[in-house]
């Protein structure tokens, strides 16, 4: 059931990237996968470390996702930023 709150709180969030330039790498969709995979990680690790169980979810569940989607979609946008940037030949 965490997996699901991960998952959720990542896709929430990633409905605010609209407000960004589009400088993802893979667009909107690379935006999305971004936040998806970093919720699920960041929530993963800190469920596991806290020693809860994957069916167990309260808030604390929620607040271990933030952090892993901030830094996927943070990611995902430098990664972007850095090959439009990139000069071509």
């Amino acid at each position: 059931m965490s997996l699901l709150v991960f998952f959720t709180v990542g896709l929430g969030l990633w409905h605010f990237t609209v407000f960004f330039p589009d400088r993802f790498w893979g667009g909107i969709v690379g935006a999305l996968v971004g936040a998806t995979v970093g919720a699920v990680l960041s929530g993963a690790i800190a469920q596991a470390a806290s020693g809860r169980s994957v069916g167990e979810t309260d808030i604390a569940t929620v607040a271990f996702a933030l952090p892993g989607t901030a830094l996927g979609l943070a990611a995902i946008w430098l990664l972007g930023a850095r090959r439009e940037d990139a000069p071509t030949n």
